[in-house]
């Protein structure tokens, strides 16, 4: 690779991602609202040595708060052993044996400490998984799966030093998922296909999906009264949009955006791939068999795709289907609900972009490879 080459592939590239970094670090700077005074509270880590009291009960049921005894590993009571207790509840607490690493919750004022067991320790575990997927992803994809291995941490980045700074500065979370799409979008798909018309396209097709899926969400609940002040956890954000300026509203249609970001990306580029390497197999087709081509590649691909989003918003929402059906609630009620709206909004709205975005790749394929010889080889061949 000479050097004109290495500077377009990878010199760019480092010197745009540096640049970004930057802006990145400045944007991370914000201050944020205090919205509960967490004075000399903190989590710490430690490992339960010995069970005092248990709370196990004959059925398996635990009952009440267990007393165990903490050698904590992290804080100002580092090296200390402490009795505390841990509740039975299902969303604090956990059921301590001897040797769990725990986090135990902590307020330390002088020789004084309240402490309680917040939950086990799974932060090691997280990490250990989510490193055994992108080790396995790339061991599987070969050079392939190492792009979209980093494709997919710089996704994961942006989401948490990008878009949330952004969205807590007051910003519009449509528009600041749009531009996260196209960004990441961008990476992803440089990541795989390099500085090649198929990387155009498949962007292209992309975002135009992305968007679509937006205005269809827009259209659902412009018609239905369906928006983002029918969420569950409204009062908190309520709070958060009276303290901080956050378009609360707006945060509904921004995660529908970022859900189906995944499914779209996916159609565009194995449609672009597609129809890349058809022209490279038959140069003699014209523009108008091409689209055939894609668009009979594109057919059998947005039925699953569309399905995938579908079923990965109803799963979300099972545990709701299975209280509405053991209540056996009335069906107006059920169909009209918020909760149910929302999940119909997020499922159809998605398969929208899904579907759409299948003739705008075509499209911008045909557009883009069915050139003249000339003009074809002037371009850099994915």
């Amino acid at each position: 690779m000479n050097t004109k080459k290495w500077l377009l592939r990878w010199g760019l590239p480092i010197l745009l991602l540096a640049v970004f970094a930057v802006a990145v670090v400045y944007l991370n700077q914000l201050e944020k609202v205090r919205l509960v005074n967490r004075t000399g509270q903190t989590f710490e880590k430690g490992v339960v040595t010995e069970i005092l009291r248990d709370n196990l009960q004959p059925d398996g049921s635990r009952v009440g708060e267990q007393l165990v005894r903490v050698r904590m590993t992290t804080g100002v009571l580092a090296g200390q052993e402490l009795e505390t207790t841990s509740a039975s509840g299902y969303l604090f607490g956990a059921g301590c044996t001897v040797g769990m690493k725990v986090v135990v919750l902590q307020s330390v004022a002088g020789d004084t400490a309240i402490t309680s067991i917040y939950s086990q320790d799974r932060e090691f575990v997280i990490y250990a998984f989510a490193a055994v997927y992108l080790l396995v992803l790339c061991l599987v994809g070969g050079r392939q799966g190492l792009k979209g291995a980093m494709g997919l941490v710089f996704t994961f980045l942006c989401i948490l030093f990008v878009y949330l700074p952004l969205v807590y500065m007051g910003l519009s979370p449509f528009l600041v998922t749009v531009l996260i799409c196209v960004l990441t979008t961008l990476v992803t798909m440089y990541f795989i296909g390099g500085p090649t018309r198929k990387t155009l396209v498949a962007t292209g097709g992309t975002v135009a999906g992305v968007i679509i899926a937006g205005v269809a969400a827009s259209v659902f609940s412009a018609v239905t009264g369906i928006t983002g002040w029918n969420v569950s956890d409204i009062e908190s954000l309520l709070t958060l949009a009276n303290t901080s300026g956050v378009q609360v509203g707006g945060l509904l249609f921004s995660g529908l955006l970022i859900s189906s970001l995944g499914a779209v990306m996916d159609v565009a580029m194995s449609i672009a791939s597609a129809i890349a390497e058809i022209r490279d197999q038959s140069p003699e087709l014209t523009r108008l068999q091409l689209f055939k081509a894609g668009m009979r590649v594109g057919r059998d691909m947005m039925s699953t795709d569309s399905n995938t989003l579908m079923l990965a918003f109803a799963g979300g929402s099972i545990s709701m289907l299975v209280l509405d059906y053991a209540y056996s609630l009335p069906y107006l009620q059920i169909i009209n609900s918020n909760n149910i709206g929302i999940a119909i909004m997020q499922g159809l709205s998605g398969s929208f972009g899904i579907v759409l975005s299948v003739p705008v790749t075509v499209a911008l394929s045909v557009l883009l490879y069915a050139r003249r010889p000339a003009a074809q080889a002037a371009l850099p061949r994915p």
